[in-house]
């Protein structure tokens, strides 16, 4: 059994058990979240589709930790005009594991 579920404006092919780092969201580790914007859930051969959600399915999860990502150099130049700007960021996530599908 498999959904592909929206989480923060991306859109994530989810099943049981499974982990997955997505933008960072609002509540402490441990806690429990539901994700009821799912467009899809496949349950042994029978595949639901929502337009453009499924009414009534719910992904549930839990955070297990909010992390930050690898830096990202971002540098910018122009040749020839002594002009170098670099910059760096990283990018907040949050590791969900997720507890169940339900239709």
């Amino acid at each position: 059994m498999y959904a592909i579920v929206n989480i923060a404006g991306q859109q994530f092919k989810v099943a049981k058990d499974q982990h997955l780092f997505v933008h960072r969201l609002q509540g402490d580790e441990g806690a429990s979240i539901e994700f009821d914007n799912v467009l899809l859930v496949e349950d042994g051969g029978t595949i639901s589709v929502g337009a453009p959600s499924l009414a009534g399915a719910i992904v549930s999860a839990k955070i297990v930790s909010h992390l930050k990502g690898d830096k990202v150099i971002v540098f910018k130049k122009k040749r020839r005009k002594g002009y170098k700007k670099k910059n760096g960021h990283r990018q907040y996530f949050t590791k969900i594991q997720i507890s169940g599908i339900s239709l």
